[in-house]
C-alpha cells in the first residue's frame, strides 16, 4: 500500500486492514509475504496513531466552570 493510498483511508478502514493483515499472518504463508504484511501493519498502525493524536488535539473538555478547554 502506498502512502497516498493509506492517507485516503479512514481510521476505521486502516484498523480493518491491520486486522486483515493479522489474520493473514496467522496462516501458513511464505516468509517474504509475512515480512511484507508485518511492514504494512506497522505503517498502518503509525498512520492510525497519527490520526488519533490529531483528533485528541481537537477534542474539547468541559472544565469545572463549565467552559470548554483544549484537550491535554
Amino acid at each position: 500500500m502506498t502512502k497516498e493510498e493509506m492517507e485516503k483511508l479512514t481510521l476505521e478502514e486502516a484498523l480493518a486492514r491491520v486486522d486483515e493483515a493479522l489474520n493473514e499472518l496467522g496462516k501458513d504463508i511464505p516468509l517474504e509475504q509475512s515480512f511484507a504484511l508485518y511492514k504494512e501493519g506497522m505503517e498502518l498502525l503509525g498512520y492510525c496513531d497519527g490520526k488519533i493524536k490529531s483528533v485528541e488535539e481537537q477534542v474539547l473538555k468541559i472544565n469545572k466552570e463549565g467552559d470548554l478547554d483544549e484537550f491535554q
